[in-house]
């Protein structure tokens, strides 16, 4: 079944570190569709799109995050999904 899940990591340190760059890869690891971005307030926010299996191993690793950034707090509610979206973008 696909899901479609929205995320925001903040707290710590999750910008300056490779965080989109590293979610990004973790979602071409797992064949999902969707994008992340910085805030404004030193958060980073993001959509993803998939199976639950993938999605699951996905907010987990991005819960972790990129080695030298400490995610304080990692929130996720679930979203509609969007028929045909293709890729995973950083968006800006």
């Amino acid at each position: 079944m696909v899901k479609r899940v929205y995320f925001l990591a903040h707290g710590g340190q999750v910008q300056g570190v490779g965080f989109r760059y590293f979610t990004r890869g973790r979602a071409a690891e797992h064949k999902l569709t969707g994008w992340v971005r910085n805030t404004d307030n030193n958060k980073v926010e993001g959509e993803a799109q998939g199976s639950d299996d993938a999605l699951a191993k996905f907010l987990k690793e991005v819960d972790k995050g990129p080695r030298g950034s400490k995610v304080v707090k990692f929130d996720r509610e679930d979203r509609d999904v969007i028929e045909g979206e293709e890729g995973f973008e950083i968006r800006h």
